[in-house]
């Protein structure tokens, strides 16, 4: 009785065991033991295999970091650049950079920035100050910088900013810097009191301010005794470097020397002699190269120069066709290649008759051939005694009928045609079509930025015109804000001819818009990619392979060169040599295709220190990474589920914009700042900030505007709308756009009252006596190509 309840367990669930496993009952004893040693030794060998794999990682991890260091703190690293940046205008940058150099060598400071090499400390450095109150010095050298000091006094106190060791400017450059990307940074504080408490004190405080501003890896030094720089030398050279990736991308030289050889051929041109440490890649001498401000150029000639300032000076090196140029030993000199040079080609130069038919084919030879035999077996009834050279100018009445069915035909091809642009149409009659086509001919309807950018171009303006302007500019931006896209109908110009070019979409996000259908004459000038992440992914991994098989015509990264830079206009190079003096020149290589023109992307956003409304097809200074260029942009919103993206009249502070230009061709990530130049010489503001997105001619940017009417009689779901339109043929034109109101009612238009462009429409809904009848017109927009290229020739 107690058998039969006796406590019966569930079985072992075998749902996750292996087969082997589940038929181990089935085996011997011998089977058993087999089986469960190979197991174990499979076990025992996955785990060796994955430790294995993880010290091979960690090794491969361990060289790459040794390589890494080798090649930024070597013998035979480049000279490691220290930008000295001051807070705020109470900080004495100069003396800082004097007791730096002091200490690293016994030669004093000289010009803006110096190199030295330190055999105490074995390190080469290059000093650079950053002059305070002008950004476009600052953001030329933090381009180039490894390390950024940021030098912060104590005795400063500033109003103008939440932090009191930086001013107005600090905080506009510090922004600036974070988007360019910021090296590896440090903070010295200055002017600390003598006594060992409120020095203490004075420091903690101070970083407690500043820590917000810096990344979290910044570390806080005094600077005012030789032992407190000593300090922060030898933790600096220990440091590893953090340089941001965009820089690591392209091959680049910050010129310490800037020479130019006048060419006998032509006067106007001359070859550019630029001399400095080639840094980050190789770089070759078949490749095109950006000068900063100036445009792309091709290379007569690279020379390695002997290092003019060795850590090891004892050490000599073997020079091979040693030569005397300029008071410097030429160690190598390279030569382009003409057949494997990249030619430099800018834009695509269209062939005007390209597509046209300028020789019949064979086939059509054929065809007429066939034709004219037919002709003459054809029996025709003629006069007696008429020759066959008399008969060929005699015309049959069926060949008369034939011509004139052909000419309605064509007639009737032309027609349809001109109403294939605008479908389903009534109520139109011939001499409106014409019109509407010349109209489109001649851009006689372009919409008012295009005017309003044209008047800004003059230059014999008053004062009190040019302050009008501005303040236009300032009403129709607050007017943007508050009523976006709405568009008055002119009275004097019918609305079929102002908005000819404009057409109505059922859904924005749905309705088909051909992204080839009447391109600009600009597009025949421009380049585009199949595919361009597929192309950008060649054409790196084309570089790294390049950089890799150490080929004849490239140069070594580390090496003292010279470039000979062919074809740079006079009044460029001139220019180039007097701000050599304050700014450092950079120039980088460039990679395949990034000498020509594209339609770029930018990812955007106003500037919190910009105050002035920006307008689309303004002129702009972009600085993309290395490049310097004027564009004149267009800005959109990013609309992730659809193909066609809304074109802004303004870009509103606050928010991402997508601006798109006419700009060289440039392959992500890096970095962008966009700045306004001002008139009368002054410094240049940024406007805005972003990073580069992609680069696609196809991208479709929609122009929106809205023609508004509103209720004059209401009844049920029919209503009387006025003042959308002033005559009843519009209403015609525009009748199979549907409309709809801000209410949320939507309807169509179903035919005109009157003379004055009063219309019926019929709704989904009653419509409100104080709602707004709104109509959505659509076309597409494109940017303005720029007037010049390179901000130093306009300067």
């Amino acid at each position: 009785m107690g058998g039969s309840r006796v406590q019966v367990n569930k079985s072992h669930k075998s749902r996750f065991s292996s087969k082997s496993s589940r038929n181990l009952h089935r085996t011997d004893l011998k089977d058993k033991s087999r089986i469960s040693k190979s197991g174990g030794n499979v076990a025992k060998g996955a785990r060796a295999a994955r430790l294995q794999h993880n010290r091979m990682v960690r090794e491969q991890k361990k060289a790459a970091l040794l390589k890494e260091k080798r090649a930024t703190s070597g013998s035979t690293s480049p000279p490691r650049v220290i930008v000295l940046f001051g807070l705020s205008a109470a900080v004495n940058v100069d003396s800082l950079a004097g007791d730096l150099l002091s200490l690293l060598s016994k030669q004093g400071a000289g010009a803006a920035f110096s190199t030295v090499a330190s055999s105490e400390y074995k390190l080469r450095t290059t000093v650079l100050k950053a002059p305070y109150g002008d950004l476009l010095s600052c953001m030329e050298m933090v381009k180039v910088a490894d390390l950024i000091a940021f030098v912060a006094s104590v005795s400063s106190s500033c109003e103008e900013s939440p932090s009191c060791y930086i001013d107005s400017f600090g905080s506009q450059c510090l922004s600036v810097f974070r988007s360019i990307g910021l090296p590896s940074t440090f903070v010295l504080i200055r002017d600390l009191p003598t006594e060992l408490k409120k020095r203490q004190d004075s420091k903690n405080m101070c970083m407690s301010s500043l820590a917000s501003e810096f990344p979290e890896d910044c570390k806080f030094y005094p600077a005012d005794t030789k032992d407190d720089l000593h300090k922060f030398i030898w933790h600096s050279k220990e440091q590893r470097l953090i340089v941001p990736h965009w820089r690591n991308q392209r091959p680049y030289i910050m010129a310490q020397t800037v020479d130019m050889v006048v060419d006998d051929g032509n006067l106007e041109k001359c070859t550019m002699l630029l001399t400095g440490y080639l840094r980050a890649h190789s770089l070759s001498v078949n490749q095109l190269v950006h000068v900063s401000g100036a445009g792309d150029y091709q290379l007569t000639k690279i020379e390695i120069l002997k290092d003019p300032f060795p850590l090891n000076p004892r050490k000599e090196q073997d020079l091979m066709d040693a030569d005397e140029v300029h008071d410097v030993e030429v160690i190598r000199s390279l030569a382009p290649d003409p057949e494997k040079q990249e030619p430099l080609l800018v834009e695509n130069i269209p062939d005007p008759l390209d597509g046209e038919q300028t020789w019949p084919t064979e086939a059509e030879m054929a065809e007429a051939d066939k034709n004219q035999k037919q002709k003459r077996l054809r029996k025709r009834t003629l006069p007696r005694g008429t020759s066959e050279y008399q008969a060929a100018w005699i015309v049959d009445d069926t060949d008369e009928e034939d011509l004139d069915s052909n000419d309605e035909a064509d007639n009737g091809m032309v027609l349809d045609k001109q109403e294939s642009d605008f479908p389903d149409q009534e109520g139109t009659n011939n001499l409106d079509l014409d019109d509407d086509q010349r109209s489109l001919n001649l851009k006689d309807s372009d919409e008012e930025t295009d005017i309003d950018s044209m008047m800004m171009d003059g230059e014999n303006l008053t004062r009190e015109q040019i302050e009008d302007e501005i303040q236009k500019i300032k009403n129709a931006h607050a007017e943007d804000e508050e009523y976006p896209d709405e568009v008055d109908t002119p009275l004097d110009i019918p609305a079929r001819k102002r908005f000819a070019k404009y057409r109505g979409l059922k859904s924005f996000r749905t309705s088909s818009w051909d992204p080839k259908e009447s391109l600009p004459p600009e597009y025949a000038r421009i380049f585009a990619f199949d595919n361009f992440a597929r192309t950008q992914k060649h054409v790196v991994a084309k570089a790294l392979d390049m950089e890799q098989e150490n080929r004849d015509d490239c140069i070594p990264a580390s090496s003292y060169v010279r470039l000979h830079i062919k074809e740079v206009p006079n009044s460029v190079a001139c220019k180039l040599c007097s701000l050599i003096k304050t700014v450092p020149v950079t120039v980088s290589g460039l990679l395949q295709h990034e000498s020509k023109m594209s339609v770029l992307h930018f990812s955007i956003k106003k500037h919190d220190t910009y105050s002035a409304p920006i307008k689309s097809k303004e002129e702009f200074v972009f600085h993309v990474g290395f490049r310097q260029f004027v564009a004149r942009p267009i800005f959109s919103s990013d609309n992730i589920n659809s193909d066609k993206h809304k074109m802004e009249r303004f870009l509103h502070a606050g928010r991402f914009s997508v601006a798109s230009i006419y700009g060289p061709i440039s392959f992500p990530p890096l970095p962008l700042i966009v700045l306004k130049s001002a008139e009368g010489g002054a410094a240049p503001s940024v406007a805005a900030v972003g990073s580069l997105k992609s680069v696609d001619p196809d991208r479709i940017i929609l122009k929106k505007i809205i023609l508004t009417g509103y209720p004059q009689r209401v009844s049920k779901l029919k209503a009387a709308v006025r003042y959308m339109f002033h005559n009843p043929e519009d209403v015609r034109w525009f009748k199979p756009v549907e409309v709809w109101t801000k209410c949320g009612r939507r309807g169509r238009i179903k035919e005109p009252v009157g003379t004055h462009g009063v219309m019926k429409c019929i709704l989904n809904g009653v419509l409100q006596q104080n709602d707004t009848v709104c109509m959505s017109l659509f076309k597409r927009a494109y940017p303005k190509w720029p007037n010049y290229r390179s901000p130093i020739l306009d300067a």
